[in-house]
Formats: structure tokens, sequence, C-alpha cells
């Protein structure tokens, strides 16, 4: 058994060492999707990033002040191998082909998960920041997380609301969907599960106006929509069962990878209840 206890004391020291070594020596990264980019400008040192994603610019990543800094890359693995990052940060939804052909060349690859939960998002921001030399920093995003979450619980609490989140041209979020985990952590009940949706679907304006929650959940405000899809949550029957004090507000930049977004999504949520419960 002391042979045993020594193997175990020698990987452990190991382990210790490397982490040091990755906090002394943080590696160069790039980040090939928005929210890879929410996560690396939130967890790394400005000087550890060398590039983010097309999109990074697209106001996303309106928490993170000027970007303009860091180079935006194409998408593809040819500037991303010119560049030879230490890490490149994708998730699965980022182009199988590109990720193996980086792997293939040589590259190290960090592929994060798509978080469904909020125990998947706090695993994914701890993941994060061991791979990019800042296990603090995710710590503190983490906490953060958590005090959000007790905030917007507060809120809700003896409210018993139900919502429906709606977004462009009528597709609901389910109950099982990321933000139907999302109201449920915090004590909203879904109507999603009313019309028969789990992971989501999309909803009839008659449907909507009859299944009658006591507020919608939206992912911007005012009257203007940029297209037809957003025309929807604009239409006269719409405005007219749910205008904006039937209205929870929570930008979809702050939903819509999860992750260190997170607290911001559920700081506006409880500013919201609290805008409409007057």
């Amino acid at each position: 058994m002391r042979w045993l206890f020594g193997v175990l004391i020698a990987i452990a020291a190991l382990a210790v060492s490397g982490s040091a070594a990755l906090a002394a020596n943080p590696p160069r990264l790039v980040s090939m999707n928005v929210c890879t980019d929410q996560l690396v400008l939130r967890l790394a040192d400005p000087e550890q990033i060398l590039g983010l994603s097309r999109f990074s610019r697209d106001g996303w990543q309106s928490h993170a002040g000027d970007i303009s800094r860091y180079p935006v890359l194409s998408g593809g693995a040819e500037d991303v191998l010119l560049i030879r990052p230490d890490l490149v940060v994708a998730s699965a939804f980022d182009k199988r082909s590109t990720r193996e052909l980086l792997k293939a060349k040589g590259l190290r690859l960090a592929e994060l998960a798509v978080p469904r939960t909020l125990d998947e998002a706090r695993q994914q921001i701890r993941e994060a920041g061991d791979i990019i030399g800042h296990p603090d920093r995710a710590a503190v995003e983490i906490a953060r997380l958590d005090a959000a979450l007790a905030r917007a619980r507060r809120a809700v609490a003896e409210r018993h609301y139900r919502v429906l989140p709606l977004s462009r041209r009528g597709w609901v979020a389910g109950s099982d969907s990321f933000v139907g985990s999302l109201l449920s952590e915090i004590g909203l009940r879904s109507a999603a599960g009313d019309l028969g949706f789990n992971f989501g679907g999309f909803a009839s304006l008659e449907a909507i106006v009859n299944l009658r929650p006591d507020f919608i959940v939206v992912s911007q405000a005012g009257d203007y929509a940029g297209d037809d899809g957003q025309a929807f949550l604009l239409h006269p029957a719409l405005e007219r069962f749910y205008p904006p004090e039937k209205r929870i507000v929570i930008p979809e930049r702050m939903t819509e990878c999860g992750g260190v977004m997170l607290a911001d999504a559920l700081d506006a949520l409880t500013a919201e209840l609290k805008r409409v419960g007057r």
C-alpha cells in the first residue's frame, strides 16, 4: 500500500506543478465562435487573445468594452494556421472539417460542450478557466452566477408567474430547452408545456393569445423590427394582449450561449420582474 500511496502523491505533485506552470505561462489562443468569444474575453488576459470569431463585433460582446484591438478570424483554418496559437477554443457547433484540419496540423483544440442547464454552464466556465490558465477567474464567474441566481429566486418567490419564452416568428423555447431550464431554476413556470413543446416549436398567434400566460419573455423591447421574424412580436394582437408591462425582456446575447453571460441574464430578469411587478 505504501507504493500506491507514493504513486498518488507523485501524481498529485505533477498536477499541482502542471497547474502552476500553466498559470505562469498561460496559452496564446484564438476563439472560433461568439460563445467562446464571451468566455475568453472574460477569462483570458488581453495579451493571450490572438483572434476572435468573425461575428465578434456584431454586438454580442458589448460587455467587453472596446474589442477592436483583437484580430477578427475568417472562420476557416487558414488564418488560424498562420497565427499558430497555443490553443484554439472551439465548440461542437464549429465546422467539423475545420476542427479536424487544425488538429491534423498539430494545433491543440479545446472543444467545449454547449451547456443545457445551469450545472453544465458552471462546468463549462470551470473547464474554460482551467484550459485558459485562470481557474481563479472562473471561480469568480461561478460565484457571480450563483449570486445572481439567488437574487432572481428572491424576486420570483411566492409570485408563481406563468411565462412563455417567445422569439422571432413565434418560436417558443420548450420546457427542456436551456431557457426553459433557466426559468425553472428560479421558480418560474414555462407555459411551453401547455403547447406540447418539450425542446421547442413554432406557435400561432391564436395559440399564444389563447394561452394567456402572465408574461411573455422576449429578447428585445421597443417598437422596431429589423425583419419579418422580429415583426411577429409586434403584431397588433400580441401588442394588445402583451403590452410592455406584460413583457419580460432578456437580451438574446445573454442567454444564447450560457456561460459567463448568464449572471447578466439573471440580473436582467430580476430587474424586469421588479419592473412588471410594480
